[in-house]
């Protein structure tokens, strides 16, 4: 058997050849995984999606409109106990490592080994803003390696602090806040610097999970993750034992739950369709537009009650006459004749429990929506409203292109004499001919 011997320059241009093979492999590595991701450069440039707000013509806020709903505010903006709470919960290390922590890393290894999946992210408070901004939530080891260089790449090119305004003005807190001043406005209807120790606990222990720990979700495991948060930033010298036991024993006061934040809602949804049509959805929603409509804020809520208390007393009315739980609706429009400006409109008797615009959308015969205002004409000139009149066959001699014209009712019937009230409850025709011939065209 022959034997083969290396020499040392055999075995030096072996090694050469190996180390440049190993590193052309994680060169190529390196490109496979870098080729795609973004430029971090595009951050100076970066414009979130921010939220289109409705006004009225008297400048009250009617609706806000978004995908996303963010409200960007500047770091010093933010109670510091909320900062410190999300850097003691998140990343206690955040002000030392330059965007990943190694040992976090390493641990976090053994577990997922260990368990056989993915249950520790050892991420970085820079490592979760590079995801948010640039990467999918799907947790791969690529994705992972992807994070991690994007961070390296966050912090050589901003500051710590401000990377960390941009993770909370970015960062998803649940229920729809992205963004810590959503959250605050969202959970506890009030600005971020007006925040609690307790509730910048809460809202610091969001991240972690925000469909489960949602205090809109789940009151009681918002409170004990608002605990744990609590219980941290006291062993990390944030709050002492006195703020400690205060905070924890702070009820919840969370913001008054509306299933809609829209004021005229029937009139906001007429507005959001024309707007859909003509500007395209994606501006109406993410351009953070201001929107003044012609509606007049006073007028609105005076329609609002009138049609409340109208609806409330027919609905007793009819109860008295024997109908099992009526619920009548109805709608109103208020115009400027003039310039046919809309002042308040109201689709219907709770948008809420019903959405469907019977003031746009519903389809009436015209004559039956003008009998009203002919009946209302009859009592401003002195008709009273048990005035008689009579519901039967009339003939109008060659009104009709020269020819007789027969007026009839829907129904077929005459049925002889009743009040104005009661011709005009049950939408009789030829009442209101006669009414109309009485008073003139």
């Amino acid at each position: 058997m022959t034997k083969i011997r290396f020499t040392k320059k055999t075995i030096t241009i072996l090694l050469i050849l190996m180390i440049g093979a190993l590193s052309g492999a994680f060169a190529g590595a390196f490109v496979a995984l870098t080729h795609d991701l973004p430029q971090i450069r595009s951050l100076e440039n970066f414009k979130p999606d921010t939220v289109t707000r409705i006004y009225s013509a008297d400048k009250v806020l009617l609706a806000e409109l978004f995908l996303e709903k963010r409200e960007p505010v500047p770091l010093d903006l933010v109670p510091d106990y909320l900062k410190a709470a999300l850097v003691a919960t998140e990343d206690r290390k955040f002000y030392k490592h330059s965007g990943v922590d190694l040992k976090g890393i390493a641990r976090a290894i053994i577990k997922d080994i260990w368990a056989g999946e993915f249950v520790e992210g050892a991420s970085t408070i820079t490592q979760q803003l590079a995801k948010t901004l640039f990467l999918t939530p799907r947790k791969t080891l690529t994705r992972k390696i992807k994070e991690a260089i994007l961070a390296f790449q966050l912090e050589r090119r901003y500051t710590k602090n401000e990377i960390l305004e941009l993770y909370l003005n970015q960062v998803y807190f649940g229920s729809g806040a992205y963004g810590a001043q959503s959250a605050a406005k969202i959970f506890f209807g009030k600005s971020v610097e007006a925040l609690t120790v307790a509730e910048c606990a809460l809202v610091a222990g969001m991240p972690k999970s925000p469909s489960r720990y949602s205090p809109l979700v789940n009151q009681d495991l918002a409170i004990k993750r608002r605990n744990i948060v609590l219980r941290q930033m006291r062993e990390t010298g944030i709050i002492d034992d006195a703020a400690y036991h205060h905070a924890i024993k702070e009820k919840l006061r969370l913001a008054a739950s509306e299933l809609t934040r829209f004021t005229a809602p029937y009139f906001v949804d007429d507005v959001k369709h024309f707007l859909e049509d003509t500007i395209g959805s994606s501006r109406l929603y993410k351009g953070g537009l201001s929107i003044f409509t012609t509606l007049n804020f006073n007028l609105q809520q005076a329609a609002e009650r009138a049609i409340g208390n109208g609806l409330s007393a027919l609905e007793m009315r009819m109860q008295k006459q024997g109908l099992k739980d009526p619920y009548p609706q109805a709608a109103l429009v208020s115009l400027n004749v003039h310039t046919g400006e809309i002042l308040a409109l109201v689709g219907g008797r709770n948008y809420n429990e019903s959405s469907y615009n019977r003031a746009s959308n519903a389809q009436r015969q015209p004559g039956s929506a003008f009998k009203p205002i002919a009946y209302a004409y009859a009592i401003e000139k002195g008709f009273t409203q048990d005035k008689m009149i009579l519901d039967a066959p009339i003939v109008f001699k060659g009104a009709k292109n020269g020819q007789d014209w027969r007026p009839e009712n829907f129904s077929n019937d005459f049925r002889g004499e009743m009040t104005l009230r009661h011709a005009l409850v049950v939408s009789q025709n030829v009442p209101a001919v006669r009414l109309m011939e009485m008073l003139g065209p």
